[in-house]
């Protein structure tokens, strides 16, 4: 059953709400602004509105599964494995031929589920460095890299919780390897 479940939050990461989302106001997500289908493309290509909407659906997709399998399962580890596994389906996404997102929003709700002042904290870094510098991929890999230590500071981790953040983390920064380029020859999309 907890196989099952896994394969379910695996699906439902995997639902890409920005292209979704773009397509139904005849915008092909993947061929405008840096051709990414999460909620900073989206806010380019068609509205903080439409952001907002994304990026909650997003979080909710990583939420769920962490907050289902803590309610439905006496495995302490599965809250953490269902949320890195929508986080994963997220990015390889089955819907766009294993193509997704960068995973960030998906992490983000799943770290709130998990651990919610450690992802509090995250957000206070994110919003402070994308205020400063107006790049929301310095404020996701800042964001993303605090969360183990937000964990050992701020919440009684579990190795699960830990294991996650970890994975999460280098995840996240893998798929933002093109944007840490730019970064470096200050080329990097401000928003």
């Amino acid at each position: 059953m907890p196989i099952l479940f896994l394969v379910a939050a695996f699906l439902l990461g995997s639902f890409p709400t920005g292209v979704v989302v773009a397509h139904a106001k005849g915008v092909d997500l993947r061929k405008v602004g840096s051709g990414n289908i999460g909620t900073t493309n989206v806010g380019r290509a068609l509205g903080r509105r439409w952001a907002t909407l994304v990026l909650l659906v997003d979080a909710g997709k990583g939420a769920l599964p962490a907050v289902l399998a803590a309610r439905l399962f006496d495995l302490t580890w599965l809250p953490a494995a269902a949320g890195l596994v929508a986080v994963l389906g997220q990015v390889f996404s089955p819907f766009l031929k294993g193509r997704g997102g960068k995973g960030v929003a998906t992490s983000f709700g799943a770290g709130l589920a998990l651990a919610p002042v450690p992802a509090l904290g995250c957000a206070a870094v994110w919003l402070a460095l994308f205020a400063v510098f107006r790049m929301s991929s310095l404020g996701s890999l800042a964001a993303v890299a605090s969360f183990p230590t937000f964990l050992w500071l701020f919440h009684a981790s579990s190795f699960a919780n830990l294991a996650f953040a970890a994975a999460v983390a280098l995840l996240v920064f893998l798929r933002h390897k093109d944007n840490i380029r730019r970064f470096l020859r200050g080329e990097e999309l401000r928003a």
